[in-house]
């Protein structure tokens, strides 16, 4: 199934709709659809090198709403079923002590998931249930989506179809990599 997804994606980016479709697709994914708009972008940058900000722009955009998504569904879907199973096994205690970490963490655990392959959406969702402050969820959201289309649609602009086989594979790593050592030395510096 998750490769007709894929494959029904690709069929996407060579439509006359393909920056619809991959607002819809990047607004999606933030909150629950599994393929992610890298997917669409690429073919669609390849194809029209001209439009890749634009492109990168649309699905920035898209992604940060559909991320305001999935926090209202971790906020709403929180109250009216987690906390309720949650009290009923007497753990709604440490769900507060968890909601705590995060929160003084959160806008790094947001650009973290926002840059790097770790599902997006469970960081939105994640952002809702914990009550994470809304304006640190957006700038930070912002931030690391803007940051993840754009530097995708730089390289491709730039470099065209022969950079497209490091992105697939590679620029996952690379942006964890360097959430790892960025994170690394902040916390140096606060704790040293």
């Amino acid at each position: 199934m998750l490769r007709r997804l894929y494959d029904w994606t690709i069929a996407l980016a060579r439509t006359p709709y393909a920056l619809w479709a991959l607002a819809v697709v990047a607004f999606v994914e933030s909150s629950v659809f599994p393929i992610p708009p890298d997917v669409l972008m690429i073919p669609m940058i390849i194809a029209q090198p001209s439009r890749a900000f634009l492109i990168a722009g649309v699905a920035t955009v898209a992604s940060v709403l559909g991320g305001a998504g999935g926090y209202v569904i971790g906020y709403g879907l929180f109250e009216t079923v987690g906390r309720p199973v949650l009290e009923f096994y007497g753990k709604d205690a440490y769900f507060a002590e968890f909601a705590q970490r995060y929160n003084d963490w959160g806008a790094w655990v947001v650009l973290f998931a926002g840059v790097t392959p770790f599902p997006y959406k469970v960081i939105t969702i994640m952002s809702g249930a914990t009550g994470l402050s809304l304006p640190v969820f957006i700038v930070a959201s912002i931030i690391a989506r803007g940051l993840r289309f754009f530097i995708v649609a730089t390289l491709l602009w730039k470099y065209g179809a022969p950079i497209r086989d490091f992105i697939e594979r590679r620029l996952g790593l690379m942006f964890t990599l360097f959430m790892v050592l960025l994170i690394g030395c902040f916390a140096a510096v606060r704790y040293l």
